[in-house]
């Protein structure tokens, strides 16, 4: 394989991420909630790679129990990103979901007992106080914080969670994980629409299509595309490729997408990203 391929693909994918806010905001206009969005894209993703999932069951028949729980921390993470974005500011949102750091940091000491030395500390203190700068500051305890803000943070720490599923359980297969992600996320925004937590709105014929585009040719490519190049790099390496993700979402969300940042934002924005980057840089 060429040495440049994983390295091209995860660049692209990174990039698919960055961006995702501006098809996601789009179908919202169309009339489609984030949950009804959730179901229907991650839903026409998932039905590709069920006959894979099928086939590779020897694979992961014994390790079930783990590709249960990907499903359900990959599949609400998927869920609380795509509601998260369309609904709040994007640079916000970005910036809290990278509190990945602290929660990568946390969950590989708890169950998979990896080392917490001083640079790994130093990145859960940078992104811990960087945190606290986006949420106002002091001023954060003034009012609860938006609900918004709760997905970003949350959709980070599963995220995360998640991440340690698929390293600690190598043997199950990609193609199947990821399936099981996009599966549970479907699943999760079906169970919501039933209970009525968004309504589901006549969508219409052009709508139906623009949501399975998204899904196969954005969510499926761009998942895929990450799963392929951290699969094939070094895990630091790919680690500071994929904070691309988070440079791309804010500068284009600033640029094309109007929003502002005030100084303490900027700041608790920049802590988050130098925590990432020691948290990547670490790996390596």
């Amino acid at each position: 394989m060429n040495p440049l391929l994983p390295l091209a693909v995860l660049l692209a994918a990174s990039f698919l991420w960055g961006l995702a806010w501006l098809p996601l905001k789009a179908l919202e206009r169309l009339g489609i909630s984030g949950v009804a969005l959730t179901f229907i894209a991650c839903g026409a993703a998932a039905a590709l790679l069920v006959p894979r999932l099928v086939r590779e069951r020897a694979s992961w028949r014994v390790e079930k129990r783990w590709l249960l729980a990907i499903a359900l921390l990959g599949g609400y993470a998927n869920l609380a990103f795509t509601v998260a974005i369309i609904y709040g500011e994007v640079v916000r949102v970005m910036v809290l979901f990278y509190l990945l750091p602290v929660w990568g940091v946390l969950g590989g000491k708890l169950f998979l007992g990896e080392r917490l030395d001083a640079a790994r500390l130093a990145a859960v203190g940078l992104a811990l106080s960087g945190a606290f700068l986006v949420l106002g500051g002091l001023r954060a305890f003034d009012a609860p914080i938006a609900w918004t803000d709760v997905l970003a943070i949350t959709c980070g720490l599963t995220y995360a969670s998640n991440n340690l599923a698929f390293r600690a359980h190598q043997q199950i297969p990609v193609a199947s994980k990821t399936a099981a992600m996009l599966i549970g996320a479907t699943i999760l925004a079906a169970v919501l629409l039933a209970a009525g937590v968004q309504p589901w709105h006549t969508v219409s014929a052009g709508g139906w299509l623009a949501a399975i585009g998204y899904g196969l040719a954005w969510l499926l490519l761009a998942t895929l595309g990450t799963q392929f190049g951290v699969t094939h790099m070094e895990a630091g390496r790919a680690s500071v490729i994929i904070i691309l993700e988070l440079v791309t979402a804010v500068a284009s969300a600033l640029w094309i997408g109007g929003e502002r940042m005030s100084v303490t934002e900027m700041v608790g924005g920049a802590l988050i990203l130098t925590a990432a980057v020691i948290e990547a840089r670490r790996v390596s």
